[in-house]
């Protein structure tokens, strides 16, 4: 019982994080224009996305602009894309795996073994996927740091981190855990010992053999 709540557990976990690197890839905000230095512009907020650059104004009025060309995007950028989907295909993959191997459904009762390494492989899926997510972010982040400290970088165009990559190291560490949590539902080795050979029973002597 209580390695099945363990189970379940790293599936919840591991489901959030998938639900999270979707969000994460979805929103605009993964690097916000920085307010540092003498021009500081209240009026208007400036961030930038995987698929989109934004501005939004005082008075709540939101332009986007979707990035049009993909080859003209740096490489950094395209890196980050491919393994953000990556990671997303990824755990829809292990969704469906580890639910065959959930120890609450009915695929594959008969046999127990093969129904807990479902689970395990689902597990390993999930752990690959947020390895992909967290390179994907931890990539770009290192990007944002760099231009940040770059002196060669203007003032006025600078950029710090957004609320989409702490979205994606959130997911990326939920991924993770459940992933492991999942893989702690191996199956152990059982030590199978031979059948005891039962021994011959002595024949019961008749009167007979008596004078």
């Amino acid at each position: 019982m209580a390695n099945a709540g363990l189970q379940l557990l790293g599936f919840i976990l591991a489901f959030l994080g998938w639900i999270g690197s979707i969000v994460s890839t979805a929103l605009p905000q993964w690097r916000i224009y920085s307010y540092a230095g003498d021009n500081i512009l209240t009026a208007q907020a400036i961030y930038e996305g995987l698929w989109m650059s934004c501005v939004s104004q005082s008075t709540g009025q939101i332009q986007c602009k979707v990035f049009d060309s993909l080859l003209n995007l740096n490489s950094t950028l395209q890196a980050t894309r491919a393994l953000m989907v990556i990671g997303i295909l990824l755990g829809l993959v292990a969704i469906f795996v580890a639910t065959v191997g959930m120890k609450c459904m009915k695929c594959l009762e008969d046999d127990e073994v093969q129904k807990m390494r479902m689970a395990v492989i689902g597990g390993v899926i999930f752990l690959i996927s947020g390895l992909a997510i967290l390179v994907a972010t931890a990539w770009y982040g290192n990007r944002i740091v760099q231009e940040f400290y770059d002196p060669m970088t203007p003032v006025n165009a600078r950029y710090e981190f957004g609320q989409a990559l702490f979205t994606g190291w959130a997911a990326a560490s939920l991924c993770l855990l459940g992933g492991a949590l999942l893989c702690c539902s191996c199956p152990r080795k059982t030590t199978s010992y031979p059948t005891p050979r039962p021994y011959p029973k002595p024949a019961p002597s008749s009167g007979k053999d008596y004078v």
